[in-house]
């Protein structure tokens, strides 16, 4: 997430809303596709084209069923775009890196880093992607774009989306694990820029692919990132995005980090690819439900810096992020809600040439020892431990 901060306390959100009651409101406001999963027809996904072949929620229980995305009713209703960004939520949407430094999309050239200069590229803001094609499962987006970095440098290129809700065995191959007494739904993201201009190289600037999805944030809601252990991978960790996360807000131990989701205290983490995996997750002890996010990674691969300042080293940014959202000075929110963030590396692409970024969510519900085994085979780390911090 951004430094984003323009918004109202009254702001509507769905938090305690179900699958049916946000796709119905969905419906209203927007030409809404429902992707369903091959083999269970309760496993949904809710997509919207006009916001970027965003995901905007999804279900595991059909429309009786918990929503697990955040949507921004307020905004959704107004049907208008708002200056800087437009947040109308949804938990999986495409975005474009880097948001800061001397080769940031998100300011023009001459401007300062600061908030009244920040704003949201149009393309990943407020224009829709072409549906190209959609059936029960998928939906495919493509858009054409052109965008300009802070130094000067434009860039053509081509995005093309696809979201598909996967079928309980695919999922159960991925995590390598039988699902019994557990309701899931699980969608993947295919996320792919094309440069369609002059050839890109590091001296003016690269792209990077941004995947970000909002949540519904609860007072036992906890974030929990695994990261590969060493004696100094702690100190790698950023934790100082708007202000150094209070203590009881991080516990970072040997190999995994806790992070609280509780949509009240504006915060921001961040881990580069060398001590990343390519999962991370959260667990809602309110309502049982266990998500996992995973996603392509680089181990060496170059990430984009998004600092909002110009940079000494613009391609040593993070892989992953969790935002957790929470009133700015004047008191006022853009939520709440928190997000889990990926991003790919960036690439020094030749005319034609494509970069691709992967992302899976998958949401768990059911039977506690079997959202445990989950835990544990994904995160590393047990529900009683979660639970814990």
């Amino acid at each position: 997430m951004s430094s984003c901060s323009s918004s109202n306390k009254d702001t509507m959100s769905s938090t305690a809303n179900s699958f049916g009651t946000d796709l119905e409101f969905l419906k209203k406001h927007q030409q809404t596709i429902v992707l369903t999963a091959p083999d269970d027809d309760s496993a949904q996904v809710a997509v919207v084209g006009a916001l970027q072949g965003r995901v905007m929620t999804s279900t595991a229980n059909g429309t009786s069923g918990n929503s697990y995305g955040w949507l921004n009713y307020k905004l959704l209703e107004s049907g208008k775009f708002t200056p800087h960004m437009s947040a109308f939520g949804g938990e999986d949407r495409f975005w474009i890196g880097p948001e800061g430094g001397q080769f940031s999309i998100y300011f023009q050239q001459g401007k300062q880093f600061v908030f009244d200069d920040w704003q949201v590229p149009a393309v990943i803001d407020s224009e829709p992607f072409e549906v190209v094609s959609s059936d029960k499962s998928k939906a495919v987006f493509r858009k054409t774009a052109s965008l300009t970095n802070y130094s000067g440098t434009k860039f053509d290129l081509q995005i093309d989306r696809s979201v598909e809700a996967l079928s309980k065995i695919a999922i159960e191959t991925a995590i390598n694990f039988p699902l019994k007494d557990v309701k899931t739904v699980a969608y993947e993201t295919v996320n792919t820029i094309t440069n369609q201009g002059a050839d890109w190289n590091k001296e003016t600037g690269l792209l990077s692919i941004w995947i970000l999805g909002m949540f519904n944030p609860t007072p036992k809601t906890t974030v929990v990132v695994p990261f590969v252990g060493g004696a100094d991978h702690k100190s790698k960790i950023n934790d100082s995005y708007f202000g150094k996360v209070p203590a009881e807000r991080l516990i970072v131990e040997d190999s995994v980090l806790y992070f609280k989701a509780d949509g009240k205290h504006r915060s921001k983490i961040g881990l580069p690819p060398t001590i990343a995996k390519p999962v991370m997750g959260s667990y809602d002890s309110e309502k049982g439900v266990l998500t996992i996010v995973t996603y392509d990674l680089d181990p060496t691969g170059d990430y984009v810096n998004s600092m909002w300042e110009i940079q000494k080293e613009p391609f040593k940014g993070d892989a992953a992020n969790s935002y957790n959202d929470g009133p700015v000075e004047d008191g006022t929110q853009m939520g709440p809600f928190y997000e889990l963030e990926s991003s790919s590396p960036a690439k020094a692409l030749k005319k034609g040439e494509t970069l691709t970024h992967r992302s899976r969510t998958y949401h768990f519900e059911g039977d506690k020892m079997a959202l445990n085994a989950v835990a544990r085979r994904m995160l590393g780390v047990s529900l009683e431990e979660i639970v814990k911090h």
